[in-house]
């Protein structure tokens, strides 16, 4: 798995390198000289507004206990760092982000439980904003080609979504429990009552709507907020768009992103969605080449210290002492 996901990381670092050269490498530098180091440093700064909104609607799950923001935006922070930039499928660091909310003085079933329903909010609310998306590039251009194969791919997704909102309120972690104890009869036994507790951590703060509904809300604004930041590139770039092809680039590439999980990081994908959509909005390949560039420069400015961080934290035990344990 180690080695698939290795060469799917390499072979996606090449097809991103491909499409940067095919898009002209000096005019993308070019581009990205014009935007100048202060430009690209501030967009990359701006995504700390959706994390921001994003914390707000999971810290919204807890109510009025347990740890407060600014530890809500470390945990987002080194959750989205391991999940951008390690081969880990999207789903490492929502492991860690558990273990450091276990640390941080959070009940292991409210942290498991809290994520869960965190993760499903949040990709409902992509979903919604991919939607969105689609419906306005479909105003915008008509019957274009990848209009068709967009609009196929988020009504499959619709089915695969209710299913995993089912699941959760059947019992996601029993179902698992089941599934290991054909495979490991002992080990699924030994963890028959931590799942049982996940699963019922689940099922009340499903229950708690108002909370529900107020996670929801900043999960869709998190991710609308990256409309923001392509704005913002855009304008450095000296090329400043509508704030609704804003929203058309991002969810787009959003909706990209999102189906190419298995890539690390979406390396290559992101770019050619970048190259894509952008002609289709009418972006020069250098402009949509160099945003494509800003938006990797994010990764970096803002990921790889979260990374350090996670290493920091996981060789000192930075959260080492336990506070009480917060139930929802």
């Amino acid at each position: 798995m180690k080695r698939l996901a290795f060469f799917v990381g390499l072979a996606g670092l090449v097809g991103a390198t491909g499409v940067i050269a095919w898009s002209g490498a000096g005019a993308v530098l070019a581009a990205l000289e014009k935007a100048g180091l202060g430009g690209i440093l501030v967009t990359c700064l701006a995504h700390l507004v959706p994390m921001t909104l994003c914390v707000i609607g999971w810290r919204a799950l807890l109510g009025r206990r347990g740890p407060g923001y600014v530890f809500f935006l470390y945990v987002l922070w080194i959750r989205a760092a391991i999940n951008n930039l390690m081969p880990v499928a999207r789903i490492g660091g929502e492991i860690v982000s558990v273990r450091i909310l276990t640390r941080g003085g959070v009940a292991p079933s409210v942290a498991v439980a809290s994520t869960m329903v965190e993760i499903t909010l949040s990709v409902i609310a992509v979903f919604l904003f991919s939607l969105l998306g689609v419906a306005l590039f479909t105003l915008r251009m008509g019957s274009h080609d990848s209009t068709l194969a967009l609009t196929i791919g988020l009504l499959v997704v619709i089915p695969l979504l209710a299913a995993f909102v089912i699941v959760q309120r059947i019992g996601f972690f029993g179902l698992a429990r089941r599934i290991l104890g054909l495979l490991f009869h002992d080990q699924a036994v030994r963890l028959a009552g931590a799942f049982g507790r996940w699963d019922r951590g689940v099922r009340i703060l499903y229950r708690r709507r108002k909370r529900v509904l107020i996670c929801s809300v900043f999960q869709f604004a998190s991710w609308a907020a990256g409309s923001g930041e392509i704005a913002l590139a855009l304008f450095f770039l000296g090329h400043p768009v509508t704030l609704t092809e804003a929203v058309m680039i991002e969810a787009l590439i959003q909706a990209t992103s999102q189906a190419a999980f298995f890539v690390p990081g979406a390396l290559g994908v992101q770019e050619a969605g970048f190259l894509v959509f952008g002609a289709a909005l009418g972006l020069t390949p250098e402009i949509a080449g160099a945003l494509a560039v800003i938006r990797r420069c994010r990764d970096v400015v803002l990921y790889v210290p979260g990374l350090i961080a996670w290493q920091v934290w996981e060789g000192r035990g930075v959260f080492g002492r336990r506070t009480a344990p917060v139930t929802p």
